[in-house]
């Protein structure tokens, strides 16, 4: 009897702990066929492909969090990009390429410690037209998008990094984050480390959400920092989605000719929910650096995406930009695609 006791009381104590703890295995797989061209490139020409990630890129992880007791949790990620037309690691040789962190959350907010996004990226894309993918108007056309631009851009989620996440106060929440570069190098002179901040506040209540972001990159030694700055809002009317974004880069590496370099860039467009399932979306972006050159960047992008589910989406549409700089053939880009997206 006493035995049978104590195995109830063994199962019982394991089926708490089992409810107070999870592990989840998800991921998204995206895939899309379509042509593209670049003038951009060594030899232009137009080129039928397959790609991965038309709307966002594909990966798995796992994600868990335990219940500490006293509102207390511990969270953490393992995140890994992969393309799935080849079946490739999506950055060769790491194994959790996109997230890797544990963490703690509360009523005072959450606490990160690892790789995970920065504040920036956290608010950057959310007012990007052509549900800021492939086909969105400020491919090839902004600065600050992130690394895997062909212009360059913010480093959306370095290592080494302490993060922070208020809890919303009436709508109002920010974030803040310092990434370490664990790199001292005496030959660069000054035996200074790199290092990355970021932070934004943000308002969401009802239909209005308007967010301010910044975020500052160095490398290690005596180069200046690359600095990132973005405002963006929306306006939901129900009908209609109206996006807006605002934002400045200066880099004297990008353009080192000219002293605190900038770009201006700026973008508008709208969500359209035509039904419950179909939503279509586009917009204008533009760009422009003070160089000698006096290098101006267009583009326009239009996308639709169906839901064949809650897990299965079909989307297509065109994307097109174009460079202008004095003295220089305008350079010209375009994608047309379809493509499906299953989440898991």
């Amino acid at each position: 009897m006493k035995k049978n006791l104590i195995a109830l009381a063994v199962l019982a104590a394991s089926g708490v702990a089992s409810a107070q703890s999870s592990v989840t295995l998800y991921g998204i797989a995206d895939v899309w066929f379509g042509s593209t061209k670049n003038d951009a490139a060594a030899n232009p020409t137009r080129q039928t492909m397959v790609g991965s990630g038309g709307v966002d890129q594909s990966r798995f992880g796992f994600k868990g969090t335990e219940d500490l007791g006293g509102g207390l949790k511990a969270n953490f990620v393992l995140e890994q990009a992969f393309n799935i037309d080849t079946g490739a690691q999506a950055t060769a040789g790491q194994m959790f390429d996109r997230e890797s962190y544990v963490g703690l959350s509360s009523g005072f907010g959450e606490v990160r410690l690892g790789k995970t996004r920065t504040p920036f990226d956290d608010i950057n894309p959310l007012t990007v037209p052509g549900f800021n993918s492939a086909l969105a108007p400020t491919v090839n056309v902004w600065r600050s998008t992130d690394s895997t631009s062909s212009l360059g851009g913010y480093n959306a989620n370095p290592a080494n990094t302490v993060y922070y996440a208020s809890p919303s106060f009436s709508g109002f929440s920010g974030a803040a984050s310092y990434s370490l570069g664990e790199n001292k190098n005496t030959i660069l002179g000054g035996n200074k480390a790199g290092h990355t901040g970021s932070f934004n506040v943000k308002y969401e209540g009802g239909p209005v959400y308007v967010g301010l972001a910044y975020q500052a990159e160095k490398a290690a030694g005596p180069a200046k920092s690359v600095k990132f700055t973005r405002v963006n809002g929306s306006y939901d009317l129900g009908v209609v989605k109206l996006l807006a974004g605002y934002g400045r880069v200066s880099d004297q590496v990008y353009v080192p000719a000219v002293a605190g370099a900038k770009t201006t860039e700026w973008e508008i467009g709208a969500d359209v929910p035509v039904t419950s399932a179909l939503t279509l979306s586009g917009g204008y972006a533009y760009s422009k650096d003070n160089d000698s050159l006096n290098t101006k960047r267009s583009g326009l992008g239009l996308a639709a995406s169906y839901s064949l589910s809650k897990r299965t989406s079909v989307y297509g549409g065109v994307q097109s930009a174009k460079t202008k700089a004095d003295g220089a053939a305008n350079l010209k880009s375009d994608l047309y695609a379809v493509g499906i997206r299953h989440t898991f």
